[in-house]
C-alpha cells in the first residue's frame, strides 16, 4: 500500500471524505448558520482554526499523552482552542457574535475535531496531521458555503449581503427557516453522491479498458 503524500493528505477532507457531503458530520452548525454566506464563511473558518491547531498540538503531544485519559486530553485541548476562537470573533464583530450565537462553543462537541484527533493526528507527524485537518476544515467551510449561499440567494434574494435580482422578487421564506436548511443539504448530497458515482464509473471504464 502506498503511503499518501502531504498533499493528498490535504485533497482527502475535500473530496473523498468530505465532512458534509460524504461523511455527513458536523449537521447541527450545518443546518443552523448556513442561513447567509457570510455565517457559513465565519463558521467554516472558525472551525478550520480549531482543527488544524488541535491537530498540530495533539501530533506534537502525542507520545507525552497516556492513552488512558487521551480522549479528555484531545477535548481540553480542542476547548482551549475554541475559546481563543470565541474571544477573538466577539472581538472582531458582536452582530457576527450573536448571529452564529452558542454554536461557537459547540465546536468543542463538533465531532470531526474529536475524530480527526484520534483518528489521525494522534497517529501522524505534525505535517501531515495538520494538513489533513486543514483539507478537511476547508471541506467543512466549502460545504457549509455551498448550503449558504443557496440558502441565502433563494431566501432573501441576496448574496453576501448583495442584492440580486431587485425590489421585486419575492423570497422563498422557507429556504431561511429549518426546513429549508434540509432541502439545500438533500440536494446538495444528491449532486455530490451524483458526481462521485460518474468518476467511480469512469474510473472503472478506464481501468478495463487499460487491462
Amino acid at each position: 500500500m502506498s503511503v499518501p503524500s502531504n498533499f493528498d493528505e490535504f485533497l482527502d477532507g475535500i473530496w473523498k471524505q468530505n465532512p458534509i457531503f460524504v461523511m455527513v458530520l458536523g449537521m447541527c452548525p450545518t443546518l443552523a448558520v448556513t442561513v447567509s454566506a457570510v455565517n457559513s464563511i465565519s463558521m467554516g473558518l472558525a472551525t478550520t482554526f480549531v482543527l488544524a491547531a488541535s491537530c498540530l498540538l495533539v501530533s506534537i503531544l502525542r507520545s507525552a499523552i497516556p492513552k488512558q485519559v487521551r480522549i479528555a486530553s484531545y477535548i481540553v485541548i480542542i476547548a482551549t482552542f475554541v475559546t481563543v476562537v470565541d474571544y477573538a470573533i466577539q472581538a472582531i464583530s458582536l452582530d457576527l457574535y450573536e448571529a452564529l450565537g452558542a454554536y461557537i462553543k459547540l465546536i468543542v462537541a463538533n465531532c470531526i475535531l474529536l475524530g480527526r484527533a484520534e483518528a489521525h493526528a494522534a497517529k501522524n507527524p505534525p505535517l501531515p496531521a495538520t494538513l489533513n485537518a486543514f483539507g478537511m476544515g476547508l471541506g467543512f467551510t466549502l460545504g457549509l458555503l455551498a448550503i449558504g449561499s443557496v440558502r441565502e440567494v433563494l431566501g432573501a434574494g441576496k448574496l453576501f449581503g448583495l442584492s440580486l435580482f431587485g425590489p421585486h422578487f419575492q423570497p422563498w421564506v422557507v429556504m431561511v427557516l429549518p426546513p429549508g436548511g434540509f432541502f439545500v443539504l438533500a440536494a446538495w448530497l444528491i449532486v455530490f453522491a451524483a458526481f462521485r458515482h460518474i468518476n467511480i464509473k469512469r474510473n472503472t471504464q478506464l481501468g478495463g479498458v487499460q487491462s
